[in-house]
């Protein structure tokens, strides 16, 4: 049993937004291995069960808003009495990452990340794997929360779709052979983000939502929370 975990904030305001790129790899995941399955409001979040490679995983998106994700985690895992050093995997935005890329770890720190340090908290333990997908460093004259809030540029969009197919195709190297197999498979070396174009980027005010997920997002059980970073 695995559970594969994306991170990111519920609601049609942030769809395709660079703080939800582990939604958005776990849908790809779930168009891949879960045709035709329902989602599920189940431990605080959309869940779906699905099988990899004879492996029985639950693909889980938390409800409970990015700096909550803790909850999520930890109630599944418990639920199934898993080992996160190696039933678990979490697909996260990482603003250290340029757009195209990701990197897989078997633990490490929460790097400022606010949904990482609460999975940290809940579980106990920074041991557990997680694969990063690259969202791009803010530019200098925007704060974080703006540019993690921000949608994709149309020019980052071919290099987002790479990343999440690649994270998509991680996490299933991961349920057949684990963290460290999966880790050689995909960590491959990646260019100097500073080489990468910088264009302005638009908010969330200015554009349409994005398409909806393959994950219906459940309604939060809990009042509203405001989205950190």
């Amino acid at each position: 049993m695995k559970v594969i975990v994306g991170l990111g904030n519920p609601g049609m305001q942030y769809e395709r937004t660079r703080h939800n790129a582990g939604f958005m790899a776990i849908d790809r995941l779930a168009h891949t291995c879960a045709k035709g399955s329902i989602a599920r409001a189940r431990f605080n979040g959309a869940c779906l069960d699905a099988e990899i490679a004879g492996e029985k995983c639950i693909l889980l998106k938390p409800t409970t808003y990015m700096n909550l994700s803790g909850r999520a985690v930890a109630e599944a895992v418990r639920f199934y009495k898993l080992q996160p050093a190696s039933d678990l995997l979490v697909l996260v935005d990482d603003v250290a990452l340029p757009v195209g890329a990701i990197r897989l770890r078997a633990d490490g720190s929460a790097g400022g990340h606010n949904g990482l340090a609460d999975i940290e908290r809940a579980l106990g333990t920074s041991v557990y794997p997680r694969c990063r997908i690259g969202v791009g460093s803010k530019p200098p004259q925007m704060i974080q929360s703006d540019w993690v809030l921000s949608r994709f540029l149309p020019e980052e969009q071919p290099l987002l779709d790479k990343a999440v197919e690649q994270a998509s195709l991680a996490a299933i190297h991961f349920a057949e052979r684990g963290i460290e197999s999966a880790m050689n498979r995909f960590n491959v070396r990646i260019s100097d983000p500073a080489a990468q174009p910088k264009p302005a980027p638009q908010t969330r005010s200015g554009q349409e939502p994005g398409p909806s997920p393959i994950i219906s997002e459940a309604p939060a059980p809990n009042p509203p929370i405001p989205p950190s970073v």
